[in-house]
This record gives C-alpha cells, structure tokens and sequence, in this order.
C-alpha cells in the first residue's frame, strides 16, 4: 500500500503541513517508525518519541510544532481515536481471493450468485442461496440453503450460514464464525428440578428420572445492514420467531446469542458475552467481555455492562451495570469497597466483644 499525506488528510478531513505529496507505506508507532512510515503520535506524551525514530511525516495533535520535530510533513487531528479508524482503513489489507468461482468450489444450479462475486476453494452454496453483487467468501464456506446474503459481504475461511438465514448489506463474518446453529432447548415431559428450583428456589429433593426431549428450531436469524461477527462467535437461530441482530451491530470473538434473541441497532457485544434464549436488547447496548445476560430479560436503549457482569433481570435504559449479580455500576463500586473493609471491622468488632466480656465479669 503507497499512499500520500494529502490523501490521508482528505480520508480524515484533517488538516496537513508540509510536503504533502510525500508517500507513506504503513502506519508505526513513533519510536519505531522508519523513514518511509507514518508515525502515530497523536497525543503530547507521544511527542518524545518521534526523536527515537526516522519518521518524515507523523500524525499529531492539534497545534503541535510539527518542524520543530525535524518533520517533513504532518497531519493534525483533534480525536485520535476516531482518526484511527480512518488512517488504518487507507491502509488495510484485504484478504486476497481470485475473482470468480473457484473450480473446487460447488454452487447449486438454483442457487442466485450477485455480479462481481468471489468463491474460494472449497466452498459450498447450496439449493436456492442467494449472493448479493461483489460479495467475498474465502475458502470452506458453507452457505446453506435458501440462504441470503447482501451485497458487499466478506465471509472468512470456515464460516457457517444455516438454512433461511437472511443478511443485509456488508456483513462480515470472521473465522469459523457460524449463524444459524439450533437453539439450546429441551424439555422433559413432567416438570424438571431446574423448572422447580426456578420456581420456588428450591427442589424437593426426590429427582424423577426423564429424558429431555428437543424443541427443534423451525425459524432461523435475520440480521441487518452493516454487522460485523467475530471470529468463532454462534448465532442461534428461533424457535418459533427468528433470532434478530439490528443494523450496524459489532459482535466480537467467541460471543453467544442464544435462541429468539433480538439485539437493536448498533450494539457491542465484546469477547465472550454470552446472551440466553429470548432476551431482548436495545439500541446501542454495550456488553463488556465475559458479561452474560439471563434468558427472558430486556435491556432497555444505552445501557452498559462492565466486563464479567451477570445481569438476571430486567435493566432500564441509560443504565450502567456492574458486579455480580449486576447491580448500578457506583453501588457495585461500594460494595466492593465495602467488602473490602470486612475484615477490618470483624477485627474490631471481636475486640469489642472481648472488651464487653471482661466489663461484665468485673463485680
């Protein structure tokens, strides 16, 4: 990849200094940037570190003395962060494929494959799939049938597409992800310990010995434009109604959407979150790795979940979450401090208990 500072400035809508036309070929951290780098020293505390490298051209933050750093260009940004998204797309990699449809590749007669659409190796599309235009799947893709995929999708090596799934416009789906699993559910004919214990907090004691017995998924996912899914990640599919992701969701590596989710518009969903069957989330909800939602809960619009939350009930919108079981992220915050100072206080209250005895033992 060779790209100049103008063309980068112009990417980010940022202003540029100096000799403009200078080629880049790769983004680098300060201290390590060679000549032909674009050195990312976006903050003052990185400003140091520009000298330890040969970086030309960096950028920077908003009024840095960019000469002064013996640059011979710059770029100047006021939200690194959001820049990062910019400066790493001018100069991301794509995977490579061939144009077409591999020969080892097998695509059935019905299925409907897009303009513009690349098959790797091995892959397979079954009965009446449909491909939107200009759609990449890598190698050893299984694409079930009457599957829909929209244009501008990009599926990794090893994805699963189940039966009925339907997709919008941009998915990108990451290594040996899989959409449209079944759904964990069975059921034992007479009512189960857990069933009790849900119940009533509680068993009797006397376990009946049943089998359980399969609720099959008979509806399948529907997720909008725009989704991006993790590497090894599963999306179950419904049982009765389908499983639904909202428009513009991320959903990192190895998370767990459960059967009859629905999950709104623009949600992250980091490592290792884990959603039951049939809880509904709301726009822009933040998961924080390894949290877990129960099943049957709603989450309302904004809430957040720190890292290894455990919500079990409802939550109202804007709020954010904390601990387990999940409670108000200050209150959750408290009681560890709390809890922390037990100790502290058991000490204090056995040496009063000590001082209380020996007061009631005097005469």
């Amino acid at each position: 990849m060779t790209v100049t500072i103008r063309e980068i400035a112009k990417a980010l809508g940022a202003d540029c200094a100096g000799e403009t036309g200078l080629v880049v070929l790769r983004a680098a951290e300060p201290a390590r940037a060679g000549p032909d780098d674009l050195a990312l020293a976006m903050d003052k505390s990185y400003g140091a570190a520009l000298l330890e490298g040969q970086a030309r051209a960096a950028v920077l933050w908003d009024g840095a003395d960019w000469q002064a750093m013996g640059l011979k260009a710059a770029i100047f940004v006021n939200r690194p962060r959001f820049a990062m998204a910019g400066i790493t797309a001018e100069f991301d990699q794509p995977p490579e494929i061939a144009a077409g449809i591999h020969p080892s590749a097998h695509v059935d007669a019905s299925a409907i494959i897009g303009r513009n659409v690349s098959v790797g190796p091995l892959t397979v599309i079954a009965a009446r799939a449909r491909i939107g235009d200009n759609a990449r799947i890598l190698s050893q893709v299984t694409i079930a049938e009457d599957a829909v995929i929209g244009p501008d999708a990009l599926l990794y090596s090893g994805v699963r597409i189940g039966s009925r799934v339907q997709i919008g416009a941009r998915f990108i789906a990451h290594y040996n992800a899989v959409v449209g699993s079944d759904g964990f559910s069975f059921v034992t004919p007479e009512p189960s310990a857990a069933e009790q214990a849900r119940r009533d907090f509680k068993t009797s004691g006397k376990v009946k010995k049943q089998a359980y017995h399969r609720i099959a998924s008979t509806a399948s996912v529907l997720i909008g434009d725009d989704v991006e899914l993790g590497a090894a990640s599963t999306i179950d599919k419904g049982t009765i109604a389908d499983t639904k992701i909202g428009s513009g969701s991320k959903i990192d590596n190895h998370v767990q959407i459960g059967h009859n989710v629905r999950i709104g518009a623009h949600c992250l969903l980091c490592a290792h979150a884990a959603i039951a069957g049939s809880s509904v989330l709301g726009d822009r909800v933040i998961l924080g790795g390894q949290a877990g939602v129960g099943d049957h809960l709603v989450l309302g619009d904004d809430v957040i979940a720190a890292g290894a939350t455990a919500i079990l009930s409802n939550v109202p919108a804007g709020r954010v979450m904390m601990g387990y079981p999940a409670m108000k992220m200050e209150q959750n915050i408290a009681a560890y401090k709390a809890l922390r100072r037990l100790p502290r206080l058991v000490a204090k209250f056995e040496a009063l208990q000590k001082q209380v005895a020996s007061l009631m033992k005097k005469p």
